[in-house]
């Protein structure tokens, strides 16, 4: 029997095929037409979607279009420091080193152009890679500091008068007699340019110097520099640690209370202000103190093993012997007489005092909780400031002119060259130490 058209939704009669149930289609959302989606090209082909379409090639920093993050080649993440997190962050110490070694530089030079290219590298360090802590905002006190002792400086000068002698009179001021008992004291007199010049240099040094401990201060954690000081130095340690964090700690207490008072309509200037911010200041530094005791108390602060005697006195000598011969040996490499015996003096003193250290470390029982590790990068940062150092050293011994120059009779500085360079090394901390968290 010859049949029409299959029920069922079936093909006719030419290629039958076997039975099937209705089904609906559902428009393609690839192309437009009335009540469906308009055309959208796939990612990574050409906008007319046909068939055998070409893939578009894609710019290897193009942001991903599904979560608008950059896509980083692998080579720029290979060689870029990594963010700081708690198992990367840089050692304390390494912070240290790389400033004593820019502080050790500058105490071999009065050229003020080195000087001030050794301040340009540690604020650039510091700008790189200083935190939000309170402790890290210390950087800008510190060159307040060294500004405020240049001119201290260049006053005494002027007040007390200067061996050095000059033939440039800028002015004269009204000299105090003294009696005969205090000769070689002047009070006043005359004042020339070549002594201004010359405790010009003096104070840039000492403003170099202090501003190098203050890029420490600011890129070093106190309390992970506590956890990494031997197990003999931990008392003292932690006295320094408390002391140095009292002040940011009471700054950052004043300023919530005058903002507070601010907000209020409170005059936050005068003596009466003074006295209302002052009183809630102390209390709460009495509070963290109270905190601070019990809390040590808890963890068994001041406990000690006992130790035989002998190794007690042992180490005692070892330990005093080594910081005399480390102070003896620091003068001698910052004084320019000196330099021959001070390394050798400085190097050997060191091995006592970590001898003695070594040995002290017997009467402490305390333990360390994911200790600080030195790594690579530690090594560089450490080690950038240490070649500053020695270069600068043999700088001042082949050309003590260019580090030195002369104020009698006075010269034009200029900037040599090769220590210069030398200098530049410091900025090594700027790329291999890890980028702090973004606030």
């Amino acid at each position: 029997m010859t049949g029409g058209p299959k029920e069922n939704g079936g093909a006719g009669a030419d290629g039958d095929l076997p039975p099937t149930r209705a089904t609906r289609t559902r428009p393609s959302t690839r192309t437009g037409g009335a009540g469906g989606n308009p055309a959208r090209p796939q990612a990574g082909r050409t906008p007319h979607g046909a068939a055998g379409d070409v893939l578009t090639p894609t710019h290897p920093d193009a942001p991903d279009r599904a979560t608008g993050t950059q896509h980083v080649p692998t080579y720029k993440k290979k060689w870029q420091a990594p963010e700081a997190t708690r198992g990367n962050a840089l050692h304390a110490g390494a912070w240290w080193l790389w400033a004593l070694g820019l502080a050790t530089a500058a105490s071999r030079t009065t050229n003020p152009l080195l000087l001030g290219l050794i301040v340009g590298v540690a604020g650039y360090v510091v700008a790189a890679r200083r935190t939000d802590a309170p402790w890290a905002r210390s950087y800008g006190a510190f060159v307040k500091l060294g500004l405020f002792v240049i001119g201290l400086r260049l006053v005494f000068s002027m007040l007390l008068g200067s061996p050095i002698p000059g033939v440039h009179t800028l002015f004269t001021l009204p000299e105090v007699p003294l009696p005969d008992w205090t000769r070689g004291i002047r009070l006043g007199g005359r004042v020339t340019a070549e002594q201004l010049v010359f405790a010009f240099y003096d104070g840039a040094k000492l403003a170099t110097l202090l501003i190098c401990v203050g890029a420490a201060n600011a890129l070093a954690n106190p309390a992970r520099l506590l956890k990494s000081l031997p197990a003999a130095l931990y008392e003292v340690g932690v006295a320094v640690v408390v002391a140095m964090t009292f002040a940011p700690n009471m700054v950052a207490d004043v300023v919530r209370l005058r903002t507070a008072r601010r907000l209020r309509g409170r005059p936050t200037g005068g003596i009466k202000a003074i006295l209302q911010i002052g009183l809630p200041v102390l209390e709460g530094a009495l509070e963290r103190s109270v905190a601070i005791a019990a809390s040590m108390d808890a963890r068994g602060y001041g406990r000690t093993a006992h130790v035989p005697a002998a190794v007690r006195h042992t180490t005692n000598v070892l330990t005093l012997g080594g910081l005399l011969g480390i102070c003896a040996g620091t003068y001698g490499l910052l004084a320019a007489e000196g330099a021959g015996y001070g390394l050798t003096l400085l190097l050997f003193s060191l091995l006592l005092a970590l001898a003695g250290l070594r040995l002290g470390g017997r009467r402490s029982i305390r333990t360390r909780y994911r200790p600080d590790r030195w790594g690579v990068r530690a090594w560089l940062v450490a080690g950038s400031g240490a070649a500053v150092a020695a270069l600068l050293i043999r700088a001042a011994s082949l050309d003590p002119e260019a580090l030195r120059p002369g104020v009698v009779p006075l010269v034009v500085p200029t900037l040599p060259l090769w220590p210069a360079a030398a200098i530049l090394i410091g900025l090594l901390p700027a790329l291999v130490a890890p980028l702090p968290k973004e606030a």
